[in-house]
């Protein structure tokens, strides 16, 4: 998945009715202290520097709530928004702002913390071959969202679901009796699907490149194992790096000369963008 596609705007569409469903029930009963006629305009800030991520997911809190308001977005989606600058002008409907104020700010800095991270750790790397990817470590039900700002701050989706590859881990190899059996077995439920096995050493890894893996996760490995991991299998298989990533370790793992390194931290570790919405009568 890349950015915006037909199958997450369907996405789109079904969980903002769902986050305001969840979050106006039966009726706004304080958008009622304000006369139904009432016009306001209204800005969005962020109080801290934050790439934008989540506009569509905003645009459609408002299309779902009448289209009695008008956007105007002065930023694109991933560009680096200042402090206190307003990045989205809202104009129209007071009750339909004030209504849909929370939910819109709940995807936006949500959204917008993954995609920052993602483009911290992305620039880190920039000048090497590393690729940075995502992990299933989502929040419940937000994971399309997640995976999409992951995507906007420069990194790459690994798989979206236990649906679209493997990935064997200890305790499906321990379940199948080998790697090579957990390896075999993959290829005859689904030929054709990315085949990663998780290793714990080098001897694994051996075993994971002869039973034909796609991907080896080197998980928790030191510098100087990844470094012989991808020395001696070079060429024949692709090498992930996983365990503890943090941005002071990234250049040292990219130096081993491994592919990929996935980072949970992207989509687990969430502490949202600091937004504002702030509202003058017209």
């Amino acid at each position: 998945m890349t950015l915006l596609n037909a199958l997450l705007s369907e996405h789109i569409q079904s969980q903002v009715t769902f986050a305001l469903k969840e979050d106006i029930g039966s009726g706004d009963i304080t958008a009622q202290l304000i006369p139904d006629d009432q016009e306001i305009t209204a800005t969005v800030i962020s109080r801290e520097p934050a790439i934008l991520c989540g506009q569509a997911w905003v645009n459609e809190v408002f299309a779902q709530l009448g289209n009695r308001t008008t956007l105007t977005w002065h930023n694109n989606e991933g560009d680096t928004l200042e402090s206190n600058k307003p990045f989205l002008t809202i104009k129209g409907h007071a009750r339909t702002i004030l209504t849909g104020e929370r939910t819109a700010l709940n995807f936006l800095q949500t959204l917008s913390y993954t995609a920052t991270v993602t483009r911290q750790y992305s620039e880190i790397v920039s000048s090497t071959q590393l690729t940075i990817l995502d992990t299933r470590k989502t929040l419940p039900g937000m994971r399309r969202a997640q995976k999409y700002a992951v995507t906007v701050g420069g990194g790459k989706n690994h798989r979206m679901g236990l649906y679209d590859a493997f990935l064997i881990k200890e305790n499906h190899i321990m379940a199948a009796g080998s790697i090579a059996n957990a390896v075999s077995m993959a290829q005859k439920i689904a030929p054709g699907k990315t085949i990663e096995v998780e290793t714990e050493n080098l001897e694994e890894v051996a075993m994971a490149v002869a039973a034909g893996a796609d991907i080896i996760m080197l998980d928790n490995f030191s510098y100087e194992d990844m470094s012989k991991a991808v020395s001696d299998f070079k060429g024949q298989v692709k090498f992930e790096a996983s365990g503890n990533m943090d941005k002071d370790r990234l250049l040292k793992v990219a130096e081993t000369g491994v592919d990929f390194v996935s980072i949970g931290a992207l989509t687990k570790h969430i502490q949202a963008i600091d937004l504002s919405l702030r509202v003058s009568q017209e």
